[in-house]
């Protein structure tokens, strides 16, 4: 049976995106591995060498009194086929999938929990990526498109794979902490109806 391996990453929201960044770089160590600032997005690693990012900063905190600081809570499966599991377990209990999307280093299939809080299970491809994106695992859309749409992952792995390196290809080039030559204003995933 497919299954969580491990905690991934904590998307919070912030205030002050440049001040967060600096806390988590002077203070805690961390070394800025991803980010579009313009998006006001910062993801983080303490060891970027074995993961690409434990803590994802991202601009747009809610008022002092909405309690809603946590942007995602992202959690790692073992291969594809669990990825596919884990989304068909999630459906066939009622969950509501947002959107399953082609990070290149990652898919993940975004969902809420029992108390409406974003949830992230994702595979981890291989494929070294140090760009925040979320590109439909679609091989007719664009490579860098910065919303993603939901999608079917039941597709064979040779389609899947092959969307992911499309993704890949377009962005390998960017190194760690790097920045793309323009970034969009928006990283986000479309919220399915």
């Amino acid at each position: 049976m497919a299954r969580v391996l491990g905690l991934g990453h904590v998307g919070i929201y912030v205030r002050d995106l440049e001040r967060m960044v600096a806390f988590y770089q002077d203070v805690m160590g961390m070394r800025v591995t991803k980010q579009n600032r313009r998006a006001g997005v910062v993801f983080l690693s303490a060891d970027p060498e074995s993961v690409d990012h434990e803590i994802a900063l991202m601009g747009g905190r809610p008022d002092p009194a909405d309690p809603h600081l946590i942007n995602q809570i992202s959690m790692r499966v073992g291969s594809l086929d669990d990825l596919r599991a884990m989304r068909r377990r999630l459906v066939a209990e009622g969950y509501r999938i947002e959107g399953v999307v082609n990070h290149a280093s990652a898919i993940g299939c975004y969902f809420f929990d029992p108390e409406g809080n974003r949830t992230e299970v994702f595979w981890v491809t291989g494929r070294p990526c140090w760009v925040p994106t979320a590109t439909p695992i679609d091989i007719e859309q664009p490579c860098w498109v910065p919303t993603a749409t939901p999608i079917d992952i039941e597709q064979p792995d040779e389609t899947v794979l092959a969307a992911v390196d499309r993704v890949w290809n377009e962005l390998r080039h960017v190194p760690v902490g790097g920045r793309m030559t323009e970034e969009s204003a928006t990283v986000e995933v479309t919220r399915q109806p």
